[in-house]
């Protein structure tokens, strides 16, 4: 596993669109159809990196929290499913089920839209305020395998309230770690 950290790029940039398959209905997504009218968290994940799995409980708590007062969230995993089984599609649709995921669980088998995200971590967070302006791509929190610190969402619940309320983040962001996207060879 290759510890990488979320690639640091100037706030501000539109969403970018995407036109992937959800695993568990087989329909088609784009950002307008996940879009929440006061912002939305796109989220780089996988099913067997150790960090996401440290984190997934909390991922699903703050949907459930958030997605209610007008933030949409999705996920989406873009490892190389070839390389890594465990990241198919249809692993990636058992575990949604499984843990019973309240957002879409997106496969991106070309890679295209985590080269467009410029995701380079798993996970990888970009939360877009209500205009589609990307405001935060930073942790979860300070919580990773192994360092005691409890899981709390602190520093993205921190976001995701400043986006409520329409004010701008203006502290520090801290960058995501986790495993590097699994790129297919070429």
């Amino acid at each position: 596993m290759a510890l990488t950290q979320t690639t640091p790029l100037e706030l501000g940039f539109e969403a970018p669109d995407f036109w992937l398959p959800d695993v568990v209905s087989g329909e088609q997504k784009t950002f307008a159809d996940i879009r929440g009218e006061k912002g939305t968290l796109v989220m780089f994940i996988c099913n067997h990196c150790p960090y996401v799995i440290h984190v997934r409980e909390e991922l699903i708590r703050l949907a459930r929290e958030y997605m209610p007062k007008g933030i949409g969230f999705v996920a989406i995993s873009a490892n190389d499913a070839e390389s890594y089984p465990a990241d198919s599609p249809e692993k990636m649709k058992e575990l949604a089920e499984q843990e019973d995921f309240p957002f879409a669980y997106l496969f991106d088998e070309s890679q295209d839209v985590a080269r467009a995200y410029e995701a380079a971590c798993t996970p990888d967070f970009n939360l877009f305020d209500s205009a589609g302006r990307c405001v935060y791509r930073g942790r979860l929190d300070g919580s990773t395998p192994g360092n005691d610190i409890p899981l709390s969402g602190a520093d993205m619940r921190r976001a995701l309230d400043a986006v409520l309320r329409g004010e701008i983040i203006d502290w520090q962001q801290e960058p995501s770690m986790g495993c590097s996207i699994k790129w297919k060879k070429d």
